[in-house]
């Protein structure tokens, strides 16, 4: 059967160059205070928590990265909603700025699934290749 149904419109979030600025001075002193201060500094700012998220990971704090991701996950749905977003369609992994958001999906349904939140690790990786396919490969393959 085929969707007769147009399919929405691709939601580009907006740059933040100045958070974008913050991140990469983060990344280039490589501590997790560092990039706590951009997030604090920038709270909207899902690149931030999801920079957070993945270092938390990395080392073994599910606990913290799920909550990093979790929060960086909320804050991007926030800014989805005011970029036109109508709770589905492509977020295009290709547009920089949408990737903190698909960063923190990535992590929260990984973290999830650490703490045996199957379902919602399952609701996550699938909304994740539901926003783009190709976030949820390039992801998977880090």
């Amino acid at each position: 059967m085929q969707n007769l149904l147009p399919e929405p419109p691709a939601t580009h979030l907006p740059a933040h160059d100045d958070a974008d600025a913050a991140l990469a001075a983060a990344e280039q002193a490589g501590s997790d205070q560092a990039y706590a201060e951009v997030a604090a500094r920038y709270p909207t700012y899902s690149a931030a928590w999801a920079a957070l998220a993945t270092r938390a990971f990395a080392q073994g704090q599910v606990i913290p990265a799920y909550a990093f991701a979790r929060t960086g996950y909320h804050r991007g749905l926030d800014q989805l909603r005011r970029s036109g977003w109508k709770g589905h369609g492509p977020v295009p992994w290709s547009h920089e700025p949408n990737r903190g958001f698909l960063r923190c999906l990535y992590v929260l349904s990984r973290a999830a699934d650490e703490i045996g939140e199957a379902d919602e690790a399952a609701r996550c990786a699938q909304f994740l290749r539901d926003c783009d396919p190709a976030a949820a490969d390039a992801l998977a393959s880090n």
